[in-house]
């Protein structure tokens, strides 16, 4: 497989797709850049070394063709400041417009092409529309990891005209790298904390966790579903009853593993599912009728930060509880404190899923972890054992 970092760019022409697919406010101005941000290395490895940057990538979810509030003309501004020089847009991303200024780009300069789910074609991976896009460069990239569990035209099917010439951007790279330490080079103890609002979710994970990890942490809404499968009181809290049986499974396949499974033993409740509502601590398998709990408790925080800082290797997906409301935010704030702290003292730390990430964000310890993952659902899969169309196309 080639690598970015001995790739020899000078006078080609690199096709990368990227994730450009940023929030755009009614002024269609960007308000999270935290995507085009880490693509910059990479678009900035290319044309330092000589090449030219086609970038392709989608936004949004258009129903019917070319939308205004979809196109990426939007990223221009920010993106051609950030790059410290002038990016050409194609306001196609095939067609007459895309092939001449693809045609006439010179060594060092950046095109952007106009979203690609403008064409059904591109979410259907066809190969027709693959092959169009293919023929603007003579390098592919893929550097989009948040979209590399998608068998789209751009993610996975475009690399099969570059058998020679394809590779991972830095993020993939980093992605993959990261994602793989943590499942086939792990060093013990190695601890999951699992959290979030259901089990639903997380079955697939749990299943494959099971036989890599020494300790496996549950918090967040979905602990309810495994108390109350154990004969707990949960009064309003959120459970899912068609899985109870389910998480008496995951209980059994833990202890035949010798997997230490940690349930929180307390939790904060509320009598309505509001910031300023009434609370009070309670044991997690008594709570009143009327009342829910909204975050892990103070015993379970003291129990859950003493495994994480003995910890080596360190997965965490999901809050430990509604931490958007500040009253009900000291579990998932602690939690991220501990994993700062393990890796601090060595451990390997990897933060993934949108909710942990935005918890490690808030709390301003994204430079305290060892890697934060920038794909959600595509982390999730991976970590499933899933085969993973992008990352496939480029390693085969």
């Amino acid at each position: 497989m080639k690598s970015i970092d001995t790739f020899d760019f000078q006078n080609r022409k690199v096709l990368v797709r990227v994730d450009f697919n940023v929030p755009l406010n009614d002024k269609f101005e960007i308000t999270d850049t935290t995507r085009i941000d880490a693509a910059i290395p990479t678009i900035k490895k290319i044309v330092n070394g000589g090449g030219a940057a086609i970038l392709m990538s989608h936004l949004g979810r258009p129903k019917e063709g070319p939308e205004e509030k979809f196109s990426l003309k939007h990223v221009i501004p920010y993106l051609s400041k950030e790059l410290g020089q002038e990016v050409k847009f194609a306001d196609d991303c095939i067609g007459e417009s895309a092939s001449t200024l693809a045609g006439g780009l010179k060594p060092g300069e950046v095109l952007l092409l106009e979203n690609l789910r403008f064409y059904k074609e591109e979410t259907k991976g066809d190969e027709a529309f693959s092959k169009k896009l293919a023929d603007l460069g003579d390098v592919y990239m893929n550097d989009a990891f948040g979209t590399a569990h998608r068998a789209h035209s751009s993610t996975a099917v475009m690399a099969e005209f570059f058998p020679e010439d394809k590779m991972f951007g830095y993020i993939m790279e980093n992605e993959v790298k990261s994602i793989d330490k943590v499942l086939h080079e792990s060093q013990r103890p190695f601890t999951a904390i699992l959290g979030g609002a259901k089990v639903s979710g997380k079955i697939e994970i749990i299943n494959n966790l099971l036989d890599k990890v020494d300790n496996l942490i549950v918090g967040g809404g979905m602990m309810f579903t495994f108390i109350h499968a154990q004969g707990g009181h949960v009064g309003k809290s959120l459970i899912e009853d068609e899985l109870l049986e389910l998480a008496l499974h995951t209980i059994e396949g833990a202890a035949e593993r010798g997997v230490n499974l940690y349930l929180p033993t307390d939790t904060i409740i509320a009598d309505k599912f509001e910031n300023d509502a009434n609370s009070e601590v309670s044991s997690v398998d008594d709570i009143p009728d009327d009342w829910m709990g909204l975050d892990i408790g103070p015993e379970s925080v003291k129990k859950f930060t003493e495994v994480i800082k003995n910890s080596k290797t360190i997965l965490w997906n999901g809050p430990m509880g509604v931490f958007e409301m500040d009253n009900f935010a000291a579990g998932t704030k602690a939690i991220a404190l501990a994993v700062a702290d393990a890796t601090s003292a060595g451990a390997f730390s990897l933060i993934g899923g949108g909710d942990s990430v935005a918890a490690i964000n808030k709390y301003d310890l994204k430079d305290k972890v060892s890697y934060v993952s920038t794909g959600g659902g595509a982390m999730l899969e991976y970590i499933e054992g899933k085969e993973l169309p992008g990352v496939k196309a480029i390693k085969e």
